[in-house]
């Protein structure tokens, strides 16, 4: 059976590890007030009724619980109390606060949202101390290439060369296909004349409205497959999300048509956030040697309850498939949160299987390993990221966590 060391070694395994956080938006630039921030700690897109707050949810009380002791309040410090602070110290220090606390040794930036609002790539490196690298986003490219007065003719050749420009430095490619339109679309490639005809009408009303999103369902298979054929990893946008989405044609299920084309390419495929499909994304990631996933955005939205996720998410897929991510966009909260509580959900969930002797401390902590850091560094090609991260071991997890058999984990 385990013995105390040994818990304590895979404590500070999880507590240590500079995690790599393979898709994450920049922190804020700018100062908000508490309205901003609690419409940022929700994936509505409608304002927040005036009858209630965002701080009485489970990612209210995981920031009220975690994020207030590193801006030097008590843990549980009311929502007044914590927006008096924040403001105190301004977005700048918040962001440096918070970012470097979480322990994340290297981020891999989604740039394609609403970027004037938030760090870029160089930015958020400079504010984490830590490596940035960017994910370019595709319907992003061609909204660019839309208003630079492309023709429909053109759209087909100009948008994989502009891909191929703006991404030349980039570790990935992501689609929001399942805000657009969904999964259940025809998986196979459309042909030019197919494109040139979508490109015509899409362009159209582009410059009848000055800009209209990409949400036709041939130019969206068009970008699918330009970014495979880019060559770089892609992520998709899976499950849970703001309501521009309808959750109900977002299972990764659907994707199975498409996946099987894809997988002859090479190209490896990321399934983000899936919640509530993780299971049918674990599945996937078995199934198909270039699909991996991650459970990220669901994590931060369900706080206290993100430990049933973060296990459900280690069921059926083979670790090597399973990545660490937090989804972070905006407040910083979010990044120290993403971070924090995988961390803390992979404590309790591997430290109950060592002390029941299912699994053995050694690979308890190299699954950690590979699943926080390692299987991002190789599916990105990233450098390796080896040294610890010694911050985090008292953000991380200060308390000793008790087991569902009452041992202690420690920290």
């Amino acid at each position: 059976m385990p013995t105390e060391n040994d818990m304590t070694a895979l404590a500070e395994t999880i507590n240590q590890l500079p995690l790599v956080d393979h898709h994450v938006h920049g922190a804020l630039r700018a100062d908000v007030d508490r309205a901003g921030l609690e419409n940022l700690l929700t994936e509505s897109d409608r304002p927040v009724p005036g009858w209630m707050t965002q701080f009485d949810s489970q990612l209210g009380f995981a920031v009220r619980r975690w994020c207030a002791p590193v801006l030097d309040l008590s843990p549980h410090a009311s929502a007044e109390d914590y927006m008096d602070r924040r403001t105190e110290l301004g977005t700048r220090e918040v962001n440096r606060r918070l970012l470097t606390a979480s322990g994340i040794g290297r981020y891999l930036v989604e740039t394609g949202f609403r970027g004037d609002e938030i760090l870029g790539v160089t930015e958020m490196a400079e504010a984490s101390g830590v490596p940035a690298h960017e994910v370019v986003r595709l319907e992003t490219v061609a909204e660019q290439l839309a208003g630079a007065g492309v023709s429909a003719a053109e759209f087909p050749h100009r948008f994989p060369e502009l891909l191929a420009e703006l991404s030349a430095d980039a570790v990935g490619l992501k689609s929001i296909v399942a805000y657009r339109y969904g999964f259940d679309f025809d998986p196979t490639r459309p042909s030019e004349s197919e494109v040139v005809r979508a490109a015509g009408n899409w362009l159209r009303e582009v410059e009848t409205s000055g800009a209209a999103p990409v949400v036709d369902p041939v130019l969206l298979r068009f970008l699918l497959w330009s970014g495979i054929d880019r060559g770089l990893p892609l992520q998709l946008h899976s499950g849970y999300g703001d309501p521009d989405l309808r959750l109900d044609r977002c299972d990764p299920l659907l994707l199975t048509g498409w996946l099987e084309l894809v997988e002859p390419t090479g190209v490896d495929v990321l399934l983000l956030h899936c919640y509530p499909f993780h299971r049918s994304a674990g599945y996937l990631a078995q199934a198909y040697p270039h699909v991996f996933f991650d459970v990220g955005l669901g994590v931060n939205y369900t706080g206290a309850r993100s430990d049933a996720i973060i296990a459900e998410s280690l069921e059926l897929a083979p670790f090597a498939k399973v990545l660490f991510s937090s989804d972070a966009w905006g407040p910083p909260e979010l990044h120290h949160l993403g971070a924090l509580l995988w961390r803390r959900g992979m404590l309790r969930a591997i430290g109950d299987w060592v002390a029941d002797g299912d699994w053995s401390t050694a690979d308890a902590c190299r699954v950690v390993r590979m699943i926080g850091a390692e299987n991002a560094t190789r599916v990105y090609r990233l450098p390796s990221t080896t040294t610890s991260n010694p911050s985090t071991s008292e953000s991380a997890e200060p308390e000793n966590v008790p087991t569902k058999h009452g041992r202690s984990t420690g920290a």
